[in-house]
């Protein structure tokens, strides 16, 4: 023992191990009534690392090269010690990835997590989505399937309806003037080297941000602004480590087990973690019937194709896909949308639940009708759709000012 606490005390004199510990884990002082929806913060640094462990193996043996992209997939499920157990935890952990995000994203509006003072750590969890967007979107083009390809060639020829540098854009994308074996080795380069380096750095000033303000809570009481005099830690707070890495571990264990058995039984999910398509070599001469994205982007793609017309001389597919960007982007104003009086939904009155769930709902609908081919009466429902997604944001400002509340007590309930 007083060997390893010579050895800590000489770590310490050469880098603030011991001082880091307790700032960020043992004297981080935590809301004492997290509840189920706090886990999942924890699960998307765990399901970082496993995409970050997984592809590492996983480029051991693919090969970024468009006459063996394909056939390297094949050999890594069929050759590869333990290759397939490999591919499948990366892309089972692709589509968890998001189930979690989201879910993340989703306790942010139930209690207001965006509220002042935590702007900055929505706007810098908004841009590690953003990344984790581009970051799925660059591997989806490394199996070579038929779907990974097509899906590849429409989403980078989108960028051609931007007015004035649109083409040229789709040109740099590419590197060609199709989807080739120079757009596969780029995609390869941002998904494996330059994403991940982007979203390490996102994960870890998003941590920063949080721990200096503390983490809010289902009541959207600030902790700090009641402190014990003799202490001078939160009279509603507890110590991070060891209660709540304790609480996270059941829930990784729970969460582990959700993963292990969708990724053995059920690794495609019904085509939606794995299409089918992409389990057919990439054909540039036969486009597949429906060309779809995965289902994480299906809610914005369905936006994209809401925009069915022209609007002032203007080509309607630069309108969808400035509505595509602009459904995301949005996102980033709520800090300054939301002019409600409490932060917590458990405090907020029936306009705001109302609406709340009402865009979950035309959320959820759209994401399932961007798998469909569209249709007249599909087109006019996410069209529909569409408009009720931007007036939950637009229209923030004044139904959360209007909202009826209920008053917010001046200590945690438990």
């Amino acid at each position: 023992m007083s060997k390893l606490t010579g050895l800590l005390n000489w770590v310490d004199a050469r880098f603030p191990l011991s001082a880091n510990w307790k700032a960020h884990m043992s004297e981080y002082y935590a809301p004492k009534n997290f509840n189920f929806w706090y886990y999942f913060g924890s699960l998307a640094l765990l399901v970082l690392v496993i995409q970050i462990v997984t592809g590492i193996f996983l480029t051991m043996s693919y090969k970024p090269d468009a006459a063996q992209a394909f056939a390297s997939v094949e050999y890594i499920m069929r050759d590869v010690p333990w290759g397939w157990l490999i591919r499948y935890m990366h892309s089972t952990g692709a589509s968890m990835f998001f189930v979690v995000v989201y879910l993340h994203m989703f306790r942010g509006l139930l209690y207001g997590s965006y509220r002042k003072p935590r702007e900055l750590i929505w706007i810098i969890g908004m841009l590690i989505y953003l990344t984790l967007m581009a970051e799925a979107f660059f591997g989806y083009l490394l199996p070579w399937g038929q779907m990974s390809y097509w899906g590849g060639q429409v989403i980078v020829n989108l960028f051609g309806a931007i007015p004035f540098i649109g083409e040229d854009l789709s040109l740099w994308i590419r590197g060609d003037y199709v989807v080739s074996d120079a757009t596969l080795n780029r995609f390869f380069a941002f998904h494996v080297i330059a994403l991940p380096l982007v979203l390490i750095v996102l994960v870890v000033a998003h941590i920063l941000a949080l721990h200096e303000v503390g983490s809010n809570n289902p009541d959207g009481i600030e902790i700090k602004d009641n402190k014990d005099p003799q202490t001078g830690h939160p009279k509603d707070g507890i110590a991070f480590h060891p209660y709540y890495t304790v609480k996270d571990l059941v829930g990784v264990v729970v969460f582990l087990a959700l993963f292990s058995a969708i990724m053995f039984f059920v690794p495609e999910m019904g085509g939606y973690f794995l299409e089918y398509n992409n389990f057919i070599p990439a054909d540039p001469l036969h486009t597949p019937d429906h060309i779809a994205p995965i289902w994480y982007f299906t809610p914005f793609y369905s936006i994209l194709r809401a925009v069915t017309y022209p609007l002032f001389g203007i080509d309607a597919k630069f309108w969808g896909v400035l509505a595509m960007g602009g459904s995301v982007m949005i996102f980033f104003a709520l800090p300054w949308l939301d002019r409600g009086r409490v932060k917590s939904i458990r405090y907020r009155g029936w306009i705001f639940k109302t609406a709340l769930t009402i865009f979950v709902i035309s959320f959820i609908v759209l994401g399932y009708l961007g798998t469909l081919a569209p249709t007249r009466a599909t087109t006019m429902l996410v069209q529909i759709l569409a408009v009720i997604y931007f007036a939950f944001f637009i229209l923030m400002p004044w139904y959360t000012r209007i909202d009826p509340v209920k008053p917010v007590p001046d200590r945690l309930q438990t």
